[in-house]
């Protein structure tokens, strides 16, 4: 009964590709988790770059300016474009040309801001925990789907075999039709039928390689393996129906699960951002320090002098400091913006929750149905032992014209159904038992336990 589920692998040009060879090739392959791993190396440089926001802005200037030096006396605020002059107050405008030159070594230090650069190298760092767990959770998702399809190819390979059976089924049925139809002892309508149902059964078979066809590209794709090589193991149920029971006692150890580590960790990120908006609007202790050197053609006696003495540096000063900054008004955009970031730790940590009892509730479901699946799966074969029985039983009967074409045709429809149906529950059956290991994240463990 089980040789026309076990032959299929036999009669292709390539061995069988096994799930967990065909998972490996995945991991290295599939474009999605390239360019996810690409984000990875974006937000480790990111967090590498934050790591030195603590170093000092140390600026090295020097200018050479020529042009005439009035002032009068009163303040006023540069805002960056108000040339700066130096010299004397005088009672006239004059029009003399005088060059001068200054260089500058600044530095501003800020080295102390209460925990500001821990919180943001706290915060880079969550950042690249958030696109590890993403980049994990899209391999759990694409290892999810790549199952899926490869016991969809198993579930397709089964259906091929069965019909092609079906076919050789009606071909026979067809030719014992001839024989009777040529010897008068069946009439000529019944050839005609057993035609209708043979030309049915081969469209059907077409309908399933194609969709055959369409799995085996779409892995190919996602693989990097040539499409034809890709025939799923027609072997695996037998092992796993001897393991299942033990699986499932393992499978009760706790272990992290990739959804619930995404949404943990997208929580905690806005955690460490709740803690950056604090620690960003406290105060800041500041060092500055400068060195520079002042050269002009105007002499000390506030006399314009020829241009070239204005070269060099006639004066030099330093002037360092320590300061404290603190903007009063930040006070309310601080609460203004805690209070979105604690909002939105509030909605991350509701996702957390739900995500958490929905995959409670897919385990739960996940072992119902490999209860239901194991149930069906015993229950089968007497429903397909029974249908060939009876198919065998109307083929002599009709042979012998004892029935009609249409008995035969409700037994063989019977039996096909029962195949069907067989080739259904072998599928249901393996997809529970993968469905409840990538639910419980044991995937792995599953292979290995094949191995």
């Amino acid at each position: 009964m089980l040789i026309p589920f076990l032959r299929l692998s036999a009669q292709q040009n390539h061995p069988p590709l096994k799930l967990s060879e065909l998972l490996v090739s995945v991991s290295d392959q599939a474009p999605s988790l390239q360019a996810d791993s690409s984000v990875i190396n974006i937000r480790r440089s990111i967090a590498e770059d934050t790591k030195y926001n603590w170093l000092p802005a140390v600026k090295l200037n020097y200018q050479s300016d020529i042009g005439t030096n009035n002032s009068v006396p009163g303040a006023y605020f540069g805002f960056g474009i108000v040339p700066s002059n130096s010299g004397g107050i005088r009672s006239s405008n004059i029009s003399s040309t005088a060059l001068s030159n200054l260089g500058i070594a600044s530095m501003e230090w800020e080295i102390y801001n209460f925990g500001g650069y821990k919180a943001q190298n706290k915060v880079a760092g969550s950042d690249v925990k958030v696109v590890q767990d993403q980049y994990r959770l899209s391999k759990y998702q694409l290892q999810a789907s790549v199952i899926e399809n490869y016991l969809q190819l198993y579930y397709f390979e089964n259906l091929l075999h069965i019909q092609e059976d079906n076919i050789k089924r009606n071909e026979q049925i067809r030719n014992s039709i001839q024989s009777l139809a040529k010897s008068g002892i069946r009439a000529g309508v019944d050839t005609s039928i057993a035609e209708a149902e043979l030309s049915k059964s081969r469209l059907i078979q077409i309908e399933l390689n194609n969709k055959f066809r369409q799995i085996q590209l779409q892995l190919s794709a996602l693989s990097g393996i040539p499409y034809q090589k890709i025939i799923a193991d027609t072997t695996i149920i037998e092992p796993l129906r001897n393991i299942t029971g033990r699986l499932t006692a393992e499978q009760n150890t706790s272990i992290s699960h990739p959804l619930i580590n995404y949404y943990e960790s997208l929580y905690q990120n806005s955690k460490e951002k709740e803690n950056l908006v604090r620690k960003t609007y406290l105060p800041k202790i500041m060092i500055e320090g400068a060195v520079w050197g002042r050269g002009s053609s105007i002499t000390a006696n506030n006399q314009f002098d020829a241009l070239n003495q204005g070269w060099g540096f006639s004066r030099t000063n330093y002037l360092v400091g320590i300061g404290v900054s603190y903007n009063l008004t930040d006070l309310k955009r601080k609460q203004l913006k805690l209070n979105t970031q604690r909002n939105t730790s509030i909605y991350e940590e509701k996702r957390l929750r739900t995500q958490k009892v929905n995959l409670k509730t897919n385990i739960d479901q996940a072992d119902a149905e490999l209860k239901t699946s194991v149930d069906r799966l015993n229950e089968i074969p007497h429903q397909l032992s029974a249908a060939n029985a009876a198919y065998r039983q109307k083929y002599s009967l009709y042979k012998n014209g004892l029935i009609d074409l249409i008995e035969l045709n409700i037994a063989q429809n019977l039996l096909y159904r029962a195949e069907a149906d067989y080739a259904t529950a072998r599928y249901s059956f393996l997809h529970a038992v993968f469905e409840q290991a990538i639910t419980r994240n044991q995937v792995q463990s599953l292979i290995t336990t094949l191995k």
